[in-house]
């Protein structure tokens, strides 16, 4: 099959799924958990039936008190997850003291985490760091192995878009439904990213093979060679790792959801981009070249 007679369908198809995440980064950004803004997180058992109870009752106890808060999540059956401004222990004291008086039952404390400003602001800066880093390692180690550095380009613009898939996904999820960012956030960012790369290389490594057994071959033609080769293999990689995130995500806890979710897009995405994204580009990379030659 002529895989890259359509590849500019695939980058329009690539653009209607980034650009709508691009404009929510844009104009509303992602949103940051306590791990980057700095607060506190108190999450809280009740004994009582969750009939009895749920999050607005808490949100409307702690507004009454004047308790600054940013979010209460129910994260588990009579669990509740308080986000809230920077407090110590004897603030966690007073807010389960007023919970007490209002629902006749003392709460029983699970996790008590504070996260000062500065700190968040550290591992913002890190993170970003961590992915210029891996950007740049990505680049000089593929150009390197293939000895092209059209190559190594064209396989860190196929994990940029992934990433910006991600980042989008999470965008709007944020601004709609109140999402927010946090340390797994970033594990499964980066952790898709390799990902992505590992699949580009595998397709990549099948162009490279191809052109030393055809080396008068159209360069056109090998990369559709590598394409069909390499795609069954690709995709059932990619299934069996999309139905275990599945799994985990119906079946697994609150805490770990949007991370799951965040491993179930980017695999997708990544298993599109390796052979609809990352392939095409160097096609177009060599007839932009052979033009100017």
């Amino acid at each position: 099959m002529n895989f890259m007679k359509y590849k500019w369908l695939y980058f329009l198809l690539s653009a209607v799924v980034i650009l709508p995440g691009f404009f929510s980064l844009a104009k509303w950004g992602l949103r940051p958990a306590i791990d980057f803004t700095g607060g506190t997180i108190l999450e809280l058992r009740f004994k009582q039936p969750s009939g009895k109870l749920d999050n607005f009752e808490i949100e409307k106890v702690l507004e009454d008190k004047n308790i600054s808060f940013a979010s209460v999540q129910a994260s588990g059956e009579e669990t509740y997850l308080l986000r809230l401004g920077e407090i110590d222990r004897e603030g966690a004291t007073q807010i389960k003291t007023v919970l007490e008086e209002k629902f006749q039952e003392a709460p029983e404390e699970l996790r008590f985490e504070t996260v000062g400003p500065i700190l968040g602001r550290e591992l913002l800066t890190k993170t970003i760091l961590a992915v210029i880093l891996a950007a740049s390692f990505i680049l000089l180690y593929v150009a390197w192995v293939f000895k092209n550095k059209m190559f190594g380009a064209c396989a860190v613009l196929a994990m940029f878009h992934d990433l910006l898939v991600l980042l989008g996904v999470f965008s709007l999820l944020g601004h709609f439904i109140g999402v927010e960012i946090d340390t797994l956030f970033v594990t499964a960012m980066l952790t898709i990213l390799s990902f992505s790369v590992h699949d580009t290389v595998v397709v990549y490594d099948r162009i490279r093979e191809s052109q030393k057994h055809f080396p008068q071959a159209p360069f056109v033609d090998l990369v559709n060679k590598a394409i069909t080769e390499t795609l069954s293999r690709s995709l059932n990689n990619s299934l069996t790792i999309i139905f275990m995130l599945l799994a985990l995500w119906l079946m697994g806890g609150e805490t770990i959801k949007w991370f799951v979710f965040a491993l179930l897009i980017g695999t997708v995405s990544g298993t599109y981009s390796s052979t609809f994204t990352a392939a095409p580009l160097l096609v177009v990379w060599d007839q932009l070249k052979r033009k100017k030659g």
